[in-house]
């Protein structure tokens, strides 16, 4: 108990330093992004200065230095547009998509208006031109980047979530099995005494028609042993008929239950050869009888039905109960799931179990109708 304790306690701590290592990666992006958007404004007000500048050394000496000039070719990412005091648009790193280049690049400094902040450029006191300018394509880029990270970390926590999830289910599993060996281990006892009464009932000249009951009840209680003893190991699966198979099951839960219920079956007389286990297969199918009985109430009329398409074999079971709401059709299947005052919500889930993960078949609902009844389907390859 105490290592199970501390393997939870790592597996939590584990996932408390992921997100705390995801956290500080998204946040660091973030600064980074801050950061860098505050040097392209730098580097944009200096250009605004270059201009200035430029127009000061025009004026002083009639001729253009290279220094401003140098600076002004030296922006080849970010994209700008330089409005003059007349209205009129200049662009650079900007590519004209429109044959009205004004109307184009006036809208699109409305745009960049609301990316950043615009710069006057400002000459003795008097507005030469306002410079409106972008993200650049790399800035663009590495916007993205913290919606990346995180739909990573959306992601790393739904495989977490699954995880811990998966675990939950594997012990519940485990637990399950442990129980249900320790069921067949429990039952073998009484069930050994049970046989060597039988035996003396014999021979103390007692009804045979008694003894013949008792003994069928054994046979029983053996076969009931035997499963829960399967559950968690895989099955061996023999060539059998799976109409003998089915009749046999059928024929024990109709010798056994209230007259009230009746029960029809519908069995082609040709065998059908499958994978099978029986005992475990006959569990499936006292499962979903037993279920279609209780939907009843304990009176009603139960058919169950074998159709081959040569490939296949579709076992159905057909009851005239109360009916299942389609948004339960796959619900019903979960361990837990009961809509019975009392009951663990284990028969449709272990017969799920039984046909889906031992025979590789399918179970279903194929039909419902509420106060009309339901069909429930078992699908297996023939062989």
């Amino acid at each position: 108990m105490k290592f199970t304790s501390k393997q939870h306690l790592l597996r939590w701590i584990m996932i408390v330093i992921s997100f705390l290592t995801i956290s500080l990666i998204l946040w660091n992006t973030y600064q980074f992004f801050q950061k860098f958007k505050e040097e392209e404004r730098v580097k944009m007000e200096n250009f605004s200065q270059a201009q200035i500048e430029l127009g000061k050394v025009i004026d002083l000496n009639g001729n253009i230095s290279d220094f401003p000039l140098k600076i002004i070719q030296s922006n080849s990412s970010t994209p700008m547009i330089i409005e003059d005091s007349e209205g009129n648009f200049q662009s650079k790193n900007i590519e004209l998509i429109s044959e009205d280049s004004q109307g184009y690049l006036k809208t699109l400094s409305e745009k960049f208006k609301d990316q950043n902040k615009p710069i006057p450029v400002i000459y003795n006191g008097k507005t030469l031109s306002t410079m409106y300018y972008g993200n650049s394509e790399l800035l663009n880029k590495l916007k993205y980047y913290p919606f990346a990270l995180l739909l990573i970390f959306l992601l790393f926590s739904a495989v977490v979530w699954l995880f811990y999830k998966s675990t939950q289910v594997a012990s519940q599993n485990k637990l399950w099995t442990g129980m249900a060996k320790e069921t067949a281990h429990q039952i073998g006892t009484p069930l050994s005494s049970l046989i060597g009464w039988t035996e003396l009932l014999k021979i103390d000249a007692v009804n045979p028609d008694y003894i013949s009951e008792i003994e069928k009840d054994i046979k029983r209680l053996e076969t009931i042993t035997d499963r829960f003893s399967k559950i968690g190991s895989k099955p061996l699966l023999k060539t059998s008929d799976i109409v003998l198979a089915t009749i046999e099951s059928f024929n024990y839960l109709k010798a056994r239950n209230s007259k009230l219920i009746t029960f029809e079956i519908k069995a082609p007389e040709t065998e059908i050869l499958v994978a099978l286990n029986i005992e475990l297969f006959s569990w499936a199918i006292e499962n979903l009888v037993k279920n279609g009985i209780d939907a009843m109430k304990g009176q009603g009329h139960i058919i169950v039905s074998l159709e081959s398409t040569g490939t296949m074999v579709f076992i159905n079971i057909i009851d005239r109960g109360k009916g299942i709401t389609k948004k339960l059709f796959k619900k019903i299947f979960e361990t837990g799931f009961t809509s019975k005052k009392r009951g663990w919500g284990l028969g449709l889930s272990l017969s799920k179990r039984i046909i889906e993960e031992y025979h590789s078949g399918k179970i279903k609902v194929l039909q419902s109708e509420k106060e009309v009844g339901t069909t429930m389907q078992i699908s297996l390859k023939t062989l």
